[in-house]
C-alpha cells in the first residue's frame, strides 16, 4: 500500500509541480557533442567581432555567404528573398521574406552587438614623466577595478580631415603589441584600499599606457609623445588632431577559451550580448538555407543598448520602424492600397523575442538573487516576462497570452527553458531593447542565455545553454 501511495505522489509531483531541468541531463551524448561543435564557431565569432563595427562586418560577411543581398528602397521583393540592411556600419538587419503576406506580421528577434569597454576621449594623447597614455571614458556599466592590469587591444576608425577613413586593429595578433591600464602595487595601496569599492579605480584613472621611448632623429631628440605620433603618422597617416574625429575602443585582448576540466563553459569578452546575436544569426541563416518560412523572418543586431539604446544606431531611435515600413512597401503582396493601414497591420500582427542575456545564479554570491526566479547555468534559455529595475521601470512586461505562446512553442520544439529576473526586486536591475520594440505595438518578450561574471572583461556561458538558445530561436522563426 505504501509503495502504491508513493507512486501516486510521484505522479502528482510530476504532473502538478514545476522543477527546473538540467539541460545536460536531458541531452544525449550526440546532442552534447553538437552543442560543443556549435560553440567552436561561436568562439571565433566572439574573437572576430569584439566591437559593434567588427560584429556588423562579420554578420554581413556571413549573410552574404548565405546568399543575402543588400536591401534597396523602392525595389519589390517576393517570397524567399534574403536581404540585409546596414545602419551606419554599427547595426544590421537581416530579413527572409516569408510565404504569408507581410501584413500578417513578422517573426522578429532583436539583440545588440555593443558591449562595455573603454572609449578613447576626443583629446586622448598625453605624456607624464616620460610615459605616454591615452585618456579614456568608459562605455556601459563596468566594475572599473576589473580593467587595469589586463592586456587591451585597440579597435575602431579614424576619420581624417579629408573624409578618408582609417581602420585600426592593434593587439589581436600574437605579433602585435598590447596596451594596459596600470594599477598600484599592494605594498603602497593603503590609501586606495580605504576608498569605496566603486572608487577603488576612478574613471579618470583608467589611462592606457601606450609607450615610453623618446623621439630620436640623428642628433635631435624629442618627447615620447612625439615618438608615438610619428609611429602613428608613418603607419596610418594621422595627426593628433585626427583623434577628435575618431572612434577608438579598447577591449580585452584575450581570446575566447573553454573553462573547466569538462570544457562545458565558455569564457570570452562581449558575450553580453553577442551570445544572443550569434545564436539568432545562425538561426536565421539556417532557415534561409533550408526553406522559405511561413512568416517573414527579421533578425536585428542593434548598437548602443549598453548606454540606453540612445543614438541613431540604437533601438531607441526609429530606424527599425522605418525599415519595417520600407519592407511593407517593398512586398508586392499587399492587396490594400492604404500603406499606413498595411504598416499598422504588420506591426500589430508581429511578434518578437528580445534576445538578451540574464544574470545566472553565482553560488559564491547568492544573496543578490531570489532563487525561485533567476537563471541557472545549464538549465536552458531564460524567458523573462520583465527585467528593468525596482518597480519594473525600464521594461516591457510581456503579456501572459504572449508568454503562453512562447511556452507552447518551446515545449513543442523540445527546447529546455527556465524563467528569470535580473536580481532581487530592490537589488538593482537593468533593461533590454524589449520596450523599444514593444513601442511599435509588437508582442515582445525577453529571451536569452544566463551569464556569469556579466559585464566583466571575461564573461561565462554554458555551451548547453548557448545551443539551446539557438534551437529556440530557430523554432521561433519557423513558427506560423
Amino acid at each position: 500500500m505504501a509503495k502504491k501511495e508513493n507512486s501516486v505522489v510521484k505522479e502528482l509531483e510530476k504532473e502538478l509541480l514545476y522543477k527546473r531541468k538540467n539541460v545536460c541531463k536531458t541531452m544525449s551524448t550526440k546532442e552534447i557533442q553538437k552543442a560543443d561543435d556549435f560553440c567552436e564557431d561561436y568562439k571565433t565569432f566572439l574573437d572576430e567581432g569584439k566591437t559593434e563595427r567588427k560584429a556588423c562586418d562579420k554578420i554581413v560577411e556571413m549573410a552574404k555567404s548565405a546568399g543575402f543581398v543588400q536591401f534597396e528602397t523602392g525595389k519589390k521583393y517576393s517570397n524567399g528573398d534574403k536581404l540585409y540592411a546596414i545602419n551606419r556600419d554599427k547595426a544590421v538587419t537581416l530579413c527572409v521574406i516569408g510565404e504569408k503576406p507581410i501584413v500578417d506580421g513578422l517573426n522578429l528577434i532583436a539583440s545588440h552587438i555593443d558591449s562595455p569597454r573603454l572609449d578613447l576621449k576626443q583629446n586622448p594623447l598625453y605624456e607624464d614623466n616620460g610615459l605616454v597614455y591615452f585618456k579614456t571614458h568608459y562605455y556601459g556599466g563596468i566594475k572599473k577595478y576589473q580593467w587595469p592590469a589586463i592586456p587591451l587591444a585597440l579597435h575602431g576608425v579614424v576619420v581624417k580631415a579629408d573624409g578618408s577613413i582609417v581602420k585600426v586593429t592593434i593587439g589581436e595578433d600574437d605579433c602585435d603589441p598590447v596596451f594596459t591600464v596600470t594599477d598600484l602595487l599592494p605594498h603602497l595601496a593603503d590609501a586606495q584600499y580605504k576608498r569605496p569599492s566603486k572608487d577603488l579605480i576612478k574613471g579618470e584613472e583608467l589611462n592606457i599606457l601606450i609607450g615610453s621611448r623618446p623621439f630620436k632623429a640623428d642628433e635631435e631628440s624629442g618627447t615620447a609623445k612625439l615618438a608615438i605620433m610619428k609611429l602613428l603618422h608613418d603607419k596610418y597617416g594621422i595627426t593628433e588632431r585626427d583623434f577628435t574625429t575618431a572612434e577608438l575602443e579598447a577591449v580585452p585582448a584575450f581570446k575566447s577559451r573553454d573553462v573547466g576540466f569538462d570544457r562545458s563553459i565558455i569564457c570570452g569578452y562581449g558575450q553580453d550580448d553577442r551570445v544572443c546575436a550569434y545564436t539568432s544569426l545562425m538561426a536565421i541563416l539556417g532557415i534561409a538555407q533550408e526553406k522559405t518560412p511561413a512568416q517573414t523572418a527579421l533578425c536585428v543586431f542593434a548598437d548602443k543598448e549598453e548606454i540606453g539604446s540612445y543614438g541613431n544606431t540604437g533601438l531607441g531611435s526609429n530606424y527599425l520602424e522605418y525599415f519595417i515600413m520600407d519592407l511593407v512597401a517593398a512586398c508586392s503582396d499587399c492587396n490594400n492600397t492604404d500603406f499606413s493601414q498595411n504598416a499598422r497591420r504588420c506591426f500589430e500582427n508581429s511578434k518578437c523575442l528580445s534576445a538578451d542575456v540574464c544574470a545566472a545564479l553565482d553560488p559564491t554570491f547568492p544573496d543578490v538573487v531570489e532563487k525561485n526566479n533567476c537563471g541557472f547555468i545549464n538549465h536552458g534559455t531564460v524567458i523573462g516576462k520583465y527585467f528593468g529595475s525596482r518597480g519594473k521601470s525600464g521594461t516591457n512586461d510581456a503579456s501572459a497570452e504572449y508568454l503562453a505562446k512562447i511556452r507552447k512553442l518551446y515545449d513543442d520544439a523540445g527546447v529546455v527553458w527556465q524563467t528569470g529576473e535580473l536580481g532581487k526586486v530592490d537589488a538593482g536591475g537593468g533593461g533590454t531593447v524589449a520596450m523599444y520594440v514593444a513601442r511599435m505595438n509588437i508582442d515582445t518578450v525577453d529571451v536569452g542565455v544566463p551569464v556569469l561574471s556579466m559585464h566583466s572583461p571575461m564573461e561565462l556561458t554554458s555551451k548547453a545553454d548557448v545551443y539551446m538558445a539557438y534551437r529556440g530561436f530557430k523554432a521561433f522563426y519557423v513558427d506560423e
